[in-house]
């Protein structure tokens, strides 16, 4: 059946015929579902917009955060080393649960972690109109508290045309994309209907770190002169091998730069693996509906009404070597089938979730095309997740059970208003009301035998936001701006640090920014002071699965300047460059010795994970078909916790002191990506692109992630940072080595 639906669609999209309407009425009305969250042309604050042209020229298979690694202020992390997989993004060190993610105004971040899992967004990059990244709070939008930073994608416009398009890449670690895009074009001058399907693969850099994603993207639209309707549905499949351990550098010096830990089976007489289990995986499958209204209600209004829903359900499963079995069973199923004074064994367990995520968005968006913009909407979501554990081999064992339900609403209205020729004023104020209930968040036996909702909070937040933009002439603008927002922990925070006194965030927000414009050079610089009481900051220690720790710090901030500039000499050459410099402090950084009961102040120390130096320099060719680009990164150093450590005191297997290191460190990498695009209409071929992109042409050895919980003692200097865990830095830090000189071919057919 449905072979029989899409083989019904590309039989449409060969014989449709293109009908004569408006089409910038019809693109205008697709729009209106991102105009009241975007940031716009004269909105005094910070911010990126990718287009498609420039997505397309990127995408070949790699995550939407390597698709933005090249914007000011970013960096981004790849478990399998190769960008394929599970990845995350960071922008101006903030974690990834502190990004507020939409498509086409609907929130996208998962309602407990308050992140987007790109793995299942499988190649969700080729269904992309546009995006618009906005660094620090940004303007106010649906879902997850924006807390660092805004990602609002929209999803593509359906044409007016057919098409039928064939997107296919592969290269290093039998890494694989093949994308069938199709479009009726407009049908009956009123209908539409596009699509694509997707398959990406890789085996990973890493051992084992082997991705299979499988998804699809339908939408179908009714066009009027003054309406749109769209249904979109995308659906994904993901199948990843557990690579979220990371090595210490001694693991890696002994077993390879590639070597995972995860699954591992045991070890023999020369501490060498015996085997890995096979089956050491992540699988979930995650379906996205929305169905959106987009009406003109006159000239200078527009109405946008929309419905979403998410279902998640999935598990993975992993082999747990030498565990506690009262983890995991009844003292009663021990007694049975365990020996007398057993306590520890090998398990395989599998931790599973369904979950359901729901609600509704709207504004009303005025343009009075005088210099009068305003914007009034809000959203109501709810969220419903089951959590619940198995022990595989154990015929109908669930080991733990437990329950959490969220709510989120909110409500804003922003005004940008020209109230002197060149001189605006922008006004945005929010409310947001939280509930979130949890059954104890912990995954061992007996951990929720009442059933009862151990947390229940309610959190309410105003965020207000207010600027000046000023264009001093046509070719210079400065503005500034000043926004407070907030941040419910999640549920990570709860489970992590149960039993403590855990507060939700606030952020101050200043940015101070000019921009220059001209027909062939463009610059900007854009100061950023954001203070924070409360900031949850990754500690570096990881939990059980690999997630990040983190804690909640009285005082932090992060003060940086933002640079961009942009010259294009002649139409075929343009020369692209951004900086971010930037310090990143916890304002008295505590830590407790090794004897669990003293506290040490450390002073001011650097924030985990936020480099002080991002430099990013494109050059761009683009000739008669061909096209050239070598874009290089410089990261600096990161700290792997707060305490401003560099290194730990280890010891080696002859007993000899050792320094091992507590940074990510500073790295510079290039890549080149050659193209030619061309057509051939005589085979109906309206355009081919051939192409090749290098990765890491140099080779840098360098690691885009790791975790580090090193213990800490009295020195008669004073505090210094240990490992007595195991030999040199092995079970102290991890990290997440990235994948030298690669490459992938890339082959794109459009008729």
């Amino acid at each position: 059946m449905k072979r029989l639906v899409i083989l019904g669609m590309l039989g449409a999209v060969m014989t449709a015929q293109a009908q004569e309407t408006d089409t910038l009425k019809s693109v205008e009305l697709q729009n209106v579902e991102v105009m009241a969250t975007r940031a716009w042309k004269n909105t005094p604050m910070t911010f990126s917009d990718i287009d498609k042209k420039q997505l397309k020229a990127m995408n070949y298979g790699i995550d939407i955060p390597y698709l933005l690694s090249l914007t000011p202020s970013v960096t981004m992390t790849s478990d399998a080393g190769n960008g394929i997989g599970y990845t995350t993004l960071r922008v101006r060190g903030t974690d990834p649960s502190r990004i507020n993610i939409t498509a086409n105004g609907m929130p996208l971040n998962d309602a407990e972690s308050s992140q987007v899992f790109w793995v299942n967004m499988g190649d969700f990059a080729s269904s992309v109109q546009s995006m618009q990244i906005q660094r620090g709070v940004g303007t106010s939008t649906n879902g997850a508290g924006a807390f660092g930073a805004t990602l609002n994608m929209q999803t593509e416009n359906i044409g007016l045309k057919p098409y039928i398009g064939l997107d296919m890449s592969g290269g290093s670690y039998y890494s694989h994309k093949e994308t069938l895009r199709f479009s009726t074009g407009l049908l009956g001058k009123h209908w539409g209907i596009q699509g694509r399907l997707s398959n990406i693969g890789s085996k990973g850099y890493i051992d084992r770190a082997s991705t299979k994603l499988n998804s699809y993207l339908l939408q179908a639209g009714w066009f009027g002169d003054n309406t749109v309707v769209k249904f979109i549905t995308w659906n994904s499949v993901e199948e990843t091998y557990h690579a979220w351990n990371y090595t210490s550098k001694y693991e890696q010096e002994r077993y390879g730069r590639t070597y995972n830990s995860c699954g591992v089976l045991g070890f023999d007489e020369n501490d060498n693996p015996t085997g890995y289990y096979d089956r050491q995986t992540d699988n979930y499958h995650q379906q996205n509906y929305q169905l959106l209204l987009n009406q003109r209600l006159s000239r200078l209004i527009s109405l946008n009404v929309g419905l979403h829903y998410t279902h998640g359900d999935g598990y993975y499963e992993q082999y747990k070597r030498n565990r506690k079995l009262k983890n995991y069973f009844s003292p009663e199923y021990i007694a049975a089938h365990y020996a007398e004074g057993v306590t520890k064994a090998d398990i395989i367990e599998q931790k599973k979730m369904k979950n359901d995520f729901y609600g509704t968005v709207a504004s009303l968006v005025y343009n009075d095309r005088k210099g009068l913009e305003a914007a009034f909407g809000g959203g109501w979501n709810k969220y419903d997740g089951d959590h619940y554990g198995n022990i595989v081999g154990v015929p109908s064992y669930e080991y733990y059970r437990n329950n959490a339900k969220k709510t989120d609403f909110n409500v804003y209205g922003k005004v940008n208003y020209v109230f002197v020729r060149g001189l605006n004023a922008f006004v945005d104020l929010q409310y947001r009301h939280i509930g979130y209930k949890l059954q104890d968040p912990t995954d061992t036996y007996g951990s929720n035998l009442t059933n009862e909702y151990i947390i229940n909070e309610t959190f309410d937040f105003f965020n207000p936001k207010f600027g000046l933009n000023y264009d001093i002439t046509s070719h210079h603008k400065v503005y500034a701006s000043y926004a407070i927002a907030h941040k419910e922990p999640v549920r990570n925070n709860y489970e992590d640090n149960l039993g403590l006194d855990i507060r939700a965030e606030r952020l101050n927000d200043l940015e101070v920014g000019y921009k220059f414009q001209s027909q062939h050079f463009s610059a900007g610089a854009n100061l950023y002071w954001m203070d924070y009481k409360n900031q949850f900051v990754l500690t570096g220690a990881i939990n059980d699965i690999g997630e990040a720790v983190a804690i909640n710090v009285d005082k932090s901030y992060r003060l940086g300047i933002e640079f961009e500039a942009a010259w294009q000499p002649i139409e075929w050459f343009r020369w692209s460059a951004n900086a971010t410099w930037s310090r990143n402090r916890v304002k008295d950084s505590k830590v407790t010795l090794d004897d669990y009961a003293t506290t040490v102040s450390l002073g001011d120390a650097p924030l985990s994970f936020s480099p002080d130096l991002i430099l990013n320099n494109i050059f761009t060719l683009d000739y008669q078909g061909f096209k050239a680009s070598i874009q290089s990164q410089y990261v600096s150093d990161q700290y792997l916790t707060n305490t401003g450590f560099e290194t730990m005191t280890c010891w080696d297997e002859q007993g000899n002191e050792t320094q091992e290191t507590l940074l990510l460190k500073r790295h510079f990498v290039t890549n080149i990506d050659l193209s030619y695009t061309f057509g051939w209409e005589k085979v109906g071929l309206k355009e081919a692109t051939v192409g090749l992109s290098l990765y890491n042409i140099f080779s840098a050895k360098y690691d885009n992630n790791g975790w580090a919980a090193p213990q800490f003692e009295a020195t008669n200097n004073g505090v210094r940072a240990v490992n007595t865990w195991n030999v040199r830095d092995m079970d102290a830090v991890g990290f997440a080595p990235s994948a030298p000189f690669n490459l992938m071919a890339h082959l794109s057919l459009n008729f």
